[in-house]
């Protein structure tokens, strides 16, 4: 029993060991950042970009570079409320007051509360609220959970079904917030 002990302490150190390693070979690989690539890019956040691309590194820099020209061109950081505070109204979209059994900060998604039609304001209204909720994540804490609540959806008020896949898909959580919202 002692020995099977040690062995899985032995191996969870040498794990980490090499994880450390990893996040080292993919800080070197995406060199020096300055400014928000730099606030943005913590060991975190690289051992994110690793866990999704398989401790990859090579697949982990493609897609992280990806993520640093998004945020430099579309600024997420730059969103104000009262930019996007009309997408809100409604409350389509909002993070919980409450958290769920697994400490996670809810973010709440109510698509027949749709009240624009504009697909660039709502995604940056999106974009407003997953910042705000990781930054509000405990330390400790690397994902969200979406609770989505279809009462009241219709195909003729909603975004259409193929532009919100595309956009969550494509634009915003494969590259942009690696293993943030959470599936279960």
């Amino acid at each position: 029993m002692f020995s099977r002990w040690s062995n899985s302490h032995h191996n969870k150190e040498n794990d980490s060991l090499q994880q450390e390693s990893k996040i080292k070979e993919l800080q070197a690989a995406i060199g020096p950042l300055s400014g928000r690539s730099l606030k943005y890019c913590t060991d975190a956040c690289l051992r994110r970009y690793l866990e999704a691309r398989n401790w990859n590194a090579d697949k982990s820099k493609k897609m992280l570079e990806e993520t640093i020209k998004w945020r430099s061109t579309y600024k997420p950081e730059e969103i104000r409320w009262h930019e996007v505070a009309v997408e809100g109204e409604t409350g389509k979209v909002y993070r919980a007051s409450f958290h769920d059994r697994h400490g996670r900060t809810v973010l709440i998604l109510r698509p027949g509360k749709q009240n624009t039609t504009s697909l660039d304001n709502q995604l940056r209204h999106l974009v407003y609220l997953i910042e705000n909720a990781i930054l509000n994540l405990p330390e400790t804490q690397e994902q969200m959970a979406w609770l989505i609540d279809f009462t009241g959806w219709t195909l003729s008020t909603s975004v259409p079904i193929k532009s919100a896949r595309d956009t969550i898909n494509r634009r915003l959580l494969s590259t942009s917030w690696m293993q943030k919202p959470s599936k279960r």
